[in-house]
């Protein structure tokens, strides 16, 4: 009888396209978590492969790696580099914001001049 065996899920192994990178990065990006980004974006480097994108940024493999891990804190640089590196272009866009509530309106009605709000 054959043992099932369980393999070890790595997000890096789906990244096959423009299209999938572009969408991962901006669901991480929608948890605030700059850590997590981080991760994400070694993800995305080790699905494109780590040594291409050390030499593309200028940065050692090693520096890399330790640029990506989530318990460093890259500069706004090196995390730039790497992305240019990957081919990927950051974007931002204002959050959707809550409306305020306006003021209720009065409106007189003229025969009666009463008012009434809305």
């Amino acid at each position: 009888m054959k043992k099932n065996e369980i393999t070890r899920f790595d997000i890096a192994e789906y990244l096959e396209n423009e299209e999938m990178v572009a969408e991962y990065l901006n669901l991480i990006c929608q948890e605030n978590d700059p850590a997590l980004l981080l991760r994400a974006i070694g993800h995305v480097a080790r699905s494109k492969g780590m040594a291409k994108i050390a030499e593309s940024s200028g940065l050692g493999r090693e520096s890399l790696y330790k640029a990506l891990d989530e318990k460093s804190h890259p500069r706004f640089e090196t995390v730039f580099k790497v992305l240019a590196a990957m081919g990927i272009q950051m974007r931002l866009t204002p959050k959707a914001k809550f409306r305020r509530r306006q003021k209720a309106t009065p409106y007189v009605v003229a025969e009666k001049k009463t008012i009434y709000k809305a």
